[in-house]
């Protein structure tokens, strides 16, 4: 069933750029590849965000406020490699990142929180015109908190429930805590970096899961270079460099099997790139006559779904 996908209709709906390499980097590479259309609809364009290195360090919004376009170009690229189409909510610029809980950037009248309502209505057109049978999204928490991904996850529901379509399923994506601690046990950071603590860690991972999806060479490699692809946003930690990025940083991976790559955000935490991508499901049924928790392929998502 999983070797030919043709006639499968598939969409995330993220939050920033970044996000869908992030969360759902290897997912859309792997159903992409085996035949269906897998589509993207990016919220915002991350203007809130920082820079990782200084070739591009005054595009941020405290200088010349420029950085959401500039991810713009990132996202393209990111795209690209996982070998998947992207839209952006309601157009380029039409909603803003939010920044971070507290942040100023709640007070902009054109922020994705101040408008889940119009971000709402605009999925649930997109819903009825794509007619996905999968959306990837976040949890109520936002898979870590971050007000936009909160707002996604509200709006993306809320749209569920307008929409003429009936999406068959949900998969909201989660990272695994035992993985992320067992590979981090594996890793040594480059210098300057850190391993992040227990509470940041916890905050970004959740005990439970109903599907572990493993990656295959291919699909991990698209992965990885969607992520590189965000340069701004991720300093990968493998000696990878860009013009954004020009320092190489390099992990030691003392267990390759667990996790091979390592990357960070900019705050220099060290995170493990990992084989493995793990959801629950947050609306519809779980597939029949699969046990989702041992379940690592195409089918503990899909199955139960007529798409041809």
């Amino acid at each position: 069933m999983t070797e030919n996908l043709n006639g499968l209709r598939v969409l995330a709906v993220h939050a920033h750029p970044d996000d869908e390499a992030l969360f759902t980097g290897g997912v859309l590479a792997k159903l992409r590849r085996l035949g269906a259309h897998v589509e993207l609809l990016t919220a915002t364009l991350g203007e809130e965000g920082e820079v990782i290195g200084e070739t591009f360090s005054q595009l941020t919004v405290d200088n010349a406020n420029l950085l959401g376009g500039f991810r713009v170009l990132e996202l393209d690229a990111a795209s690209e490699a996982l070998g998947i189409h992207y839209r952006l909510l309601g157009g380029a610029g039409h909603f803003r990142d939010s920044g971070m809980a507290g942040s100023p950037a709640h007070e902009n009248p054109r922020a994705l929180v101040n408008r889940v309502g119009e971000a709402r209505e605009l999925i649930a057109r997109h819903i009825d015109d794509a007619r996905p049978h999968l959306i990837f999204t976040y949890g109520p928490d936002g898979g870590y908190g971050h007000p936009d991904h909160i707002a996604v996850h509200r709006a993306v529901h809320g749209a569920i429930e307008d929409s003429q379509w009936a999406v068959p399923r949900v998969w909201w994506a989660v990272i695994s805590r035992a993985d992320a601690y067992a590979a981090l046990e594996t890793i040594v950071p480059p210098e300057g970096w850190t391993k992040p603590d227990k509470a940041y860690l916890d905050n970004f991972t959740n005990e439970g899961y109903d599907v572990a999806l493993e990656l295959d060479d291919v699909d991990f490699a698209a992965k990885h270079d969607a992520l590189a692809a965000h340069a701004t946003q991720i300093w990968m930690a493998d000696g990878t460099v860009s013009r954004t990025n020009p320092h190489a940083a390099i992990a030691t991976m003392k267990e390759p099997s667990v996790a091979s790559h390592a990357f960070a955000l900019s705050n220099l935490y060290t995170m493990a790139l990992t084989r493995r991508e793990h959801f629950q499901l947050g609306h519809g049924q779980l597939p029949p006559s699969v046990d989702p928790a041992a379940a690592h392929g195409a089918a503990a998502l899909i199955g139960g779904i007529d798409y041809e």
